[in-house]
């Protein structure tokens, strides 16, 4: 929501919804820009997160992509734009410029300078990959170096370095995830009441149509990468170009898409406030409040009224009256642990993505075809031995 553009695809605040309260950040980087950073995004919000606080306001965080909201709650990011003297909208990126390597080259690149972060990281995560390069390249420290700096300040755990802010708490709205689902595909329907396609017409022609016709269109970086945007590529660049009956056909492939990306997306943020907010090791995590909004009907009594309670008490310095979250974890569990598979030919992260694998489909059915053919393996190699054994009585000379 930070990129001019695309209001109803974002689901940006409305107007007149801004107007009840005042909010920042919303609409304030061109749309050509490409590498805008979480790195400025919390640049800026800290700068105004102070603001708000010395005029005596309390500042909401509402969102959204939740590694953006961790990196204003801990000190997690690595500042490089200093040193390499780019600011936002700059055309030359070396991380973007990284990205263009194969994979198994700049994996290669990584582990001649920081072998350790490169075992941490995966081959095809790119992303990842790159930043940890230019980490190394504009600041002349490995990655790896820098992140243990951070992780043995005060307050540091094994996820970063310490709490920005020790009194906040975190208010997760959660829901039941079939009830979930039905509201994320009737919020698609909503936004195509509200006119989503004459948008995506419109921003197609302003700021992608002339990528496209020259083949250098990017999905991966800036406010294109946006879910819902990418989805309906076939549909835009083929409409008028094609039989009515095709271009309904690209238009309903990309509602159907734009549904499950957005699905999958919810999913993943859940997954996200799990293992990153509450099985955070560390004493320094911010209490996490769940609020039930499954039943819209007793939004005031399950979400509203409980909301205002906990707020209240932290601004008092009182006890709210319903307990955080918890959840167990392990405090031995290495999230960045190297282990690859030879039975599926993967490479794996973290002991909980290991222990997830070697439980998957995927993975027992592979075990079970190996065991088949080892198996069957044995029963031939025993067959053979028998057919060619001496008989009692018979004659074995030539």
């Amino acid at each position: 929501q930070v990129y001019k553009g695309l209001d109803i695809i974002t689901n940006k605040v409305s107007p007149q919804e801004q107007r009840l309260c005042r909010h920042h950040m919303i609409s304030f980087v061109d749309p050509l820009v490409s590498n805008y950073t979480v790195v400025d995004f919390r640049d800026k919000a800290v700068a105004l997160i102070s603001y708000i606080f010395a005029r005596d306001k309390i500042p909401i965080v509402v969102g959204g992509t939740n590694y953006y909201i961790e990196s204003l709650l801990w000190k997690v990011l690595i500042n490089t734009k200093e040193k390499a003297n780019t600011a936002p909208g700059t055309v030359t990126d070396r991380k973007v410029e990284l990205e263009q390597l194969d994979s198994v080259e700049l994996h290669r690149r990584l582990s001649q300078v920081d072998p350790e972060m490169a075992a941490k990281l995966h081959p095809n995560d790119k992303r990842k990959v790159a930043r940890s390069l230019q980490v190394f390249e504009e600041t002349g420290i490995p990655h790896s170096e820098i992140l243990h700096q951070q992780q043995e300040e005060e307050g540091g755990g094994p996820l970063g370095g310490p709490l920005k802010y020790p009194h906040s708490c975190i208010l997760w709205l959660h829901a039941d995830q079939a009830a979930l689902d039905q509201w994320l595909e009737k919020r698609v329907d909503d936004m195509l009441a509200a006119g989503l396609l004459e948008e995506l017409r419109d921003f197609h022609r302003r700021y992608n149509q002339e990528k496209v016709a020259e083949n250098r269109q990017d999905y991966q970086h800036g406010i294109f990468q946006s879910i819902g945007f990418k989805e309906f590529h076939e549909y835009l660049i083929n409409e008028g170009n094609c039989s009515p009956e095709t271009s309904t056909l690209l238009l309903q492939k990309g509602i159907q898409a734009l549904k499950q990306v957005t699905k999958r997306y919810a999913r993943r943020q859940n997954k996200w406030v799990r293992n990153r907010f509450l099985r955070r090791p560390g004493p320094n995590v911010p209490p996490v409040y769940s609020l039930e909004v499954s039943d819209l009907l007793r939004w005031e009594e399950n979400v509203l009224k409980p909301a205002l309670e906990i707020v209240e008490s932290f601004i008092q310095g009182h006890e709210p009256p319903v307990e955080p979250v918890k959840m167990e974890y392990d405090v031995n569990e290495n999230k960045r642990s190297h282990r690859v598979c030879e039975l599926c030919d993967r490479v794996i992260i973290g002991d909980r993505e290991w222990a997830a694998h070697t439980r998957s489909k995927s993975h027992l059915y592979h075990l079970k075809k190996r065991r088949k053919l080892e198996a069957a393996g044995r029963t031939a190699e025993t067959e053979g031995d028998s057919g060619g054994a001496e008989t009692p009585g018979e004659d074995s000379s030539v």
